[in-house]
């Protein structure tokens, strides 16, 4: 049985730890700085936890003896250490981070890797899942030319000024949406700012925008950089959020100020778990000689799982990073050094027990 560490017991890192310790095949322990994080987690799942402290390279050292993987569900701020000591200790290692700096970071540190021994940061929903699908529609032309990548984890019933509710890392949100963006214009790779490039579209009879937002491609546009004309990744929202975002973080200046800026929404923005997420991804280009579009369109609905209520950000986010988990352990993935994202088979993640939460019926 595959022993695995996942540090943090926020949603997420609970979620992770259920899904992994409910499927059987791994003996799963958490560890957090918070007991009262892990003490919640027990209540309704019985694993291992333990009381740690990241920056105490003893203690984080002596946490990940003997484990197979360790999962990083941490704020990005935190995943250096981790990734470290997983090379320290023999481990592979995962996270969710969206930080571009973070995943350079964790490159350099798989250099040094040894054979079975894997790097995979940013596997989540996005960056993660949709790199996967967004390479695989692409895998699908003889040319592939335009690549549009759209996510977004929106409250369901939207009832603030803002159209929008706290759904995951509040740290995270306020990265994204002050970090500069990747995209491929005119083949080649390019950055560009947050909180521009807006779109409006309809889905479902819905109105929605789509902006600019950092970390989302992973590593997908260096991957694509040359093959493709065009790929931009942007995040979706209900109409009108990004016109408060860009007053909240250039007019106001907050982008320079992210600890202020992350007080202020954590104060003021409920957090929800009744959540749809929304993937929108669209290639186009040549296909047996003729110009082509090919696009996968899903929305994904909290709901009950192992007897308790999920929202759809925890579902995805989770199950995402399981499955990839589950790959390793299955030796579906490269086994050595650093993986990106698209080096996972988009038809064995789908068909991956924890994938298949990503089908919609």
């Amino acid at each position: 049985m595959n022993r695995v560490a996942i540090v943090g017991a926020g949603k997420i890192g609970g979620a992770i730890a259920k899904h992994l310790y409910h499927c059987g095949d791994y003996d799963v322990v958490v560890g957090d700085f918070e007991q009262q994080a892990l003490d919640r987690l027990t209540r309704h799942l019985p694993v291992a936890i333990k009381q740690i402290d990241v920056l105490n390279q003893t203690e984080l050292d002596g946490f990940l003896k003997g484990v197979d993987v360790v999962i990083s569900a941490c704020s990005y701020r935190l995943n250096i250490r981790i990734a470290e000591a997983a090379l320290r200790v023999g481990c592979s290692y995962f996270d969710l981070t969206e930080d571009v700096a973070t995943t350079a970071a964790v490159r350099k540190i798989a250099e040094q890797a040894v054979v079975g021994q894997i790097f995979m940061p940013q596997c989540g929903l996005a960056p993660g899942y949709i790199g996967i699908l967004g390479n695989h529609l692409c895998s699908q032309f003889d040319e592939p030319e335009r690549v549009k990548m759209r996510v977004g984890a929106l409250p369901q019933f939207p009832s603030n000024m803002m159209m929008y509710n706290l759904t995951w890392s509040t740290d995270g949100l306020v990265n994204e949406y002050c970090n500069l963006c990747e995209a491929i214009v005119d083949g080649r790779r390019i950055e560009v700012l947050p909180l521009e490039g807006i779109e409006h579209f309809s889905m479902d009879g819905i109105d929605y925008e789509a902006f600019n937002t950092s970390g989302g491609l992973g590593t997908l546009a260096e991957t694509l950089e040359g093959k493709v004309k065009a790929l931009d990744y942007k995040t979706v929202r209900y109409k009108g959020h990004c016109y408060l975002m860009t007053f909240l973080t250039k007019s106001l200046r907050l982008a320079k100020k992210k600890d202020l800026l992350l007080e202020i929404l954590e104060d003021a923005v409920p957090i929800t778990m009744q959540d749809v997420v929304l993937i929108f991804c669209s290639v186009s280009g040549k296909r047996d000689g003729q110009l082509t579009q090919i696009t996968d369109a899903r929305k994904i609905y909290h709901r009950e799982l192992y007897g308790e209520h999920w929202s759809s950000i925890q579902l995805t986010t989770s199950s995402s990073i399981a499955a990839v988990v589950d790959l390793h352990r299955e030796g579906k993935l490269p086994n050595r050094g650093f993986v990106r994202q698209e080096n996972v088979n988009f038809d064995e993640l789908s068909a991956n027990r924890f994938g298949q939460f990503y089908t919609v019926e």
